[in-house]
This record gives C-alpha cells, structure tokens and sequence, in this order.
C-alpha cells in the first residue's frame, strides 16, 4: 500500500469550519488509503451517526501509521510526564501489552458507548510483526489480543519464496535451436507463510527476445502468489549472455523449421 500522510492536526484548531474541513481532509485520506469501510464524523472518535470503521481498516490505518518513527516511538511509550510552568503531569499508557507482552510494540485503546472496549495492538519479533484489532470485546481485550498475537508468530514463518541466483525458468536463444539460457531470480521474494502454503510462481517472459542480451539482462519476472494473494514479485535475468546470431545461423534457422 502506498504511503499516506494523514492531515496535519494544525488544521483542527479556529472553529467548528475548521474542524469541519479537518474531517473532511481525513475522510479524503482515508479514500485515497483504500479505506472502503471507514467514515468520520469527528477527528477524536466519538460516536455519531455515519462514523464507522472495520477491523480491516484499522489494521491497514495501523499499518500505515507504523511507518513513521515519530508515531511507532509515541504508541510504544509506557510513561510520559507533561511539565507545564506551574505543574507536572505523569501519564501512564493505557496499552496494558506494554507492561505484560514483551513483543508489544503499540498501539491504542478505545473504549466509547457504542463501539465498546477495544484495541489496535502491534507486536514485533525479529523480522515478523503482525497488527490485531479487537473490537467490542466480548473477554478481557489485552488477554484476547496477546492469544491472537501469539497465535500469528507460533503459526507463521517467514520464508523465502523465491531465492536471488535461482533458476525459475529458461529461454531458447534466438535463432539456436536448443540453445537454452537460464532465468534466475534477481532479488529474494519472502513472506509469512503457515505451515502448508499454497505458493504459485507465475512466469512471465518478455514478448520479444533481444538480439543479444548479456547476463544480468531482464527477460521475464516470476510473480509470488500465496492463497491466492499476491505477495511479490522480481526480475528474472539471463544467468549467462548470448551473442546476436550471424546471418548463417538465421538461414539455417529458417531452413530447419521449413523441413521439420
């Protein structure tokens, strides 16, 4: 998904026609983010009529959120202190996974009479990190989180799903009958998978074969697809060059496949 800054929260200070404009802003972010079950009546979450969001949603919002330092940094903070002139003010996080899951690395409760108690969680461990949203918990929402969370690490392993150097797939040199060069991967393509996967490679070549291409040159891409989904893709390049064939190769070429 492509990265969306959401509205600067500047624009939410001069009146109701500010803040007005400001929600506006968000329900056009959250278009623009692919949000198909999200729609904001206020920028701080109250309920009213027409303001919604979905699970999926909120995770896709967390995902996008977590890419920036400044707000992964202010969601895993346990403790803050606001210092004014004349007092301070500690602030505890009410993310009660900061304190009891030590993968927890974010990101906000929410509790409101209608949409009741719940929780955009994130937890990280090595180089697997998974986003779980609960809403009007039915149990205990931190206990429900951290099994999900749990759950997501225990059942799913990241693993390489095409290797770089790897040969996914081979062409016939023009004009050399059974002259094959081989296609390997340029770059690795991972993903987190369960225990039985269901992986499709796609190949596709380029249409039209250089004359002579050395190794290294693109020729096709080999496309991931997992449950149906696609993970990723990558080049796939010559592993070996070809030279441009000579005028005799192509008439024997075309001699051959007349009398074939």
């Amino acid at each position: 998904m492509p990265h969306t800054p959401w509205p600067n929260t500047s624009a939410a200070v001069g009146g109701e026609a500010s803040i007005d404009r400001f929600v506006g802003e968000m329900n056009e972010r959250a278009k623009a983010s692919g949000l198909k079950n999200t729609h904001f009546e206020n920028p701080v979450g109250f309920d009213a009529r027409g303001h919604y969001s979905s699970a999926r949603d909120l995770a896709k919002m967390a995902r996008l959120a977590m890419q920036h330092p400044e707000f992964r940094e202010m969601v895993s903070t346990e403790y803050a202190t606001i210092s004014t002139p004349h007092t301070k003010i500690p602030l505890a996080n009410t993310n009660e996974l900061l304190f009891s899951y030590g993968p927890a690395t974010g990101i906000k409760t929410g509790t409101t009479p209608a949409a009741g108690e719940s929780l955009v969680s994130s937890a990280s461990t090595g180089d697997e990190s998974y986003v779980c949203v609960v809403l009007d918990s039915r149990e205990e929402r931190f206990a429900a989180s951290m099994r999900a969370l749990r759950f997501g690490f225990a059942a799913y392993d990241r693993k390489d799903l095409v290797v770089e150097g790897q040969r996914y797939a081979s062409i016939e040199a023009p004009y050399r009958r059974g002259e094959r060069v081989d296609l390997v991967a340029q770059e690795n393509v991972d993903g987190l998978v369960d225990a039985n996967p269901d992986v499709e490679r796609d190949i596709a070549l380029v249409k039209d074969l250089p004359p002579s291409a050395r190794a290294g040159t693109r020729l096709g891409e080999v496309i991931v697809m997992v449950d149906g989904k696609k993970i990723g893709e990558t080049r796939l390049v010559a592993k070996k060059g070809y030279e441009e064939a000579s005028l005799g190769q192509r008439v024997w070429y075309t001699v051959e496949g007349i009398f074939e």
